[in-house]
């Protein structure tokens, strides 16, 4: 099977010659039919076009690999190539704005005929089936850029509808609204822009891992013969199936530091294996096994519990002769002061044990 760099990289050629045989079509028979809405649908073709060039370049570049100036690889740059991809779109949809405003000031009668409706029926069925090919294709690879570009060619479609309906509506009732659709597919490729820049952006600035993903790394963690829980796990994002990850494991406060040097091997490992992540740190808790101390962590658990924006309390752990107890609460990112949710577990489990000197770390919800 091909690299998965070769296959969007030809998924995206597909889609440049599509574009500029359409792009070809529609700027002709828009010219010589006057039609504000068949030319502005041409340029959006075109912009496509320039769209799956800078797909291939950002494919090409982000399959670079790892340097010693950039060590985690360069996946990333593909999400910076769908976000030049937004801003084509968005260059297209103003531009096609102004000239359809312009139009609609200064009106030019269309002159529309059957090889008009036919380049513009052919045009939606073209969109419509490059548009399910390219976005299908695009969730199975992971690549954000040919999603992008097939959910745009989808919206094409329906943009190319609403031309032909307005070609329609000026042979049938001599009501000329070219210009003002026109305008109304400008705003449409605009706000596809939009959205897709905000969703690029959104992956940038780094997403919460899928629910689905992270507890399974969890489960798959706590295979590990002694291992009491998983807590803590971050996954940093790369770039289209390049994940890098850190965990806390909780493990009995007997074992030895071989051993839990063993189970950390026996972790890495698995995850590795099963969803291609790579764990750069496992950190530890101790769990203790003294019973007199599970009873003082109920205690403390459920006080704690019953505050407000606490989501969990994981990493216990209590030395009664030396008069120590810590732990670690997940506080929601709904709290509208995470600080003051922190001192206020501290007060309530220092009035429970006040002797003791309590430590109480506090994690934010990174993931479920």
């Amino acid at each position: 099977m091909a690299s998965r760099e070769k296959q969007i990289i030809n998924v995206s050629i597909i889609g440049i010659i599509a574009n500029i045989i359409l792009a070809g079509f529609k700027f002709t028979v828009g010219f010589i039919s006057s039609s504000i809405a068949i030319m502005v649908d041409a340029l959006n073709n075109a912009s496509d076009v320039l769209s799956s060039v800078v797909t291939i370049i950002g494919t090409k570049l982000a399959g670079r690999p790892a340097d010693k100036d950039h060590p985690y690889g360069h996946g990333r740059i593909e999400y910076l190539s769908a976000a030049v991809i937004s801003a084509i779109i968005l260059y297209a949809g103003i531009t096609a704005l102004i000239e359809s405003a312009k139009k609609i000031i200064n009106p030019v009668e269309p002159d529309h005929n059957a090889l008009t409706l036919a380049v513009v029926a052919a045009g939606v069925i073209v969109k419509i089936v490059l548009g399910r090919y390219v976005k299908s294709r695009g969730i199975e690879l992971s690549s954000d850029s040919l999603v992008g570009s097939g959910q745009d060619a989808l919206m094409d479609s329906a943009v190319s509808s609403t031309t032909l309906i307005g070609a329609l509506i000026f042979l049938g009732f001599g009501i000329n609204l070219e210009a003002w659709l026109g305008a109304f597919i400008s705003l449409m490729i605009i706000k596809a822009g939009l959205d897709m820049f905000m969703e690029t952006t959104s992956k940038i600035l780094g997403e919460r891992a899928e629910s689905e993903l992270t507890k399974s790394i969890k489960e798959t963690i706590c295979e590990t013969e002694g291992i009491f829980g998983a807590y803590d796990l971050i996954l940093t994002n790369y770039g289209p199936d390049s994940l890098m990850g850190s965990v806390h494991i909780e493990v009995p406060d007997t074992w030895t530091a071989d051993k839990i040097d063993v189970a950390s091997r026996e972790i890495t490992h698995r995850v590795y294996e099963r969803y291609h992540i790579a764990l750069s740190a496992i950190g530890i808790y101790s769990h203790s096994t003294s019973g007199e101390v599970i009873a003082i962590q109920n205690r403390i658990k459920e006080t704690v519990m019953s505050q407000d924006y606490i989501l969990q309390v994981h990493g216990f752990y209590c030395d009664i002769e030396k008069k120590i107890i810590r732990f670690d609460v997940v506080i929601d990112f709904a709290a509208p002061d995470s600080k003051a949710v922190h001192r206020k577990v501290i007060e309530s489990i220092q009035k429970l044990y006040p002797d003791y000197d309590v430590t109480v770390q506090f994690d934010l919800d990174y993931s479920d």
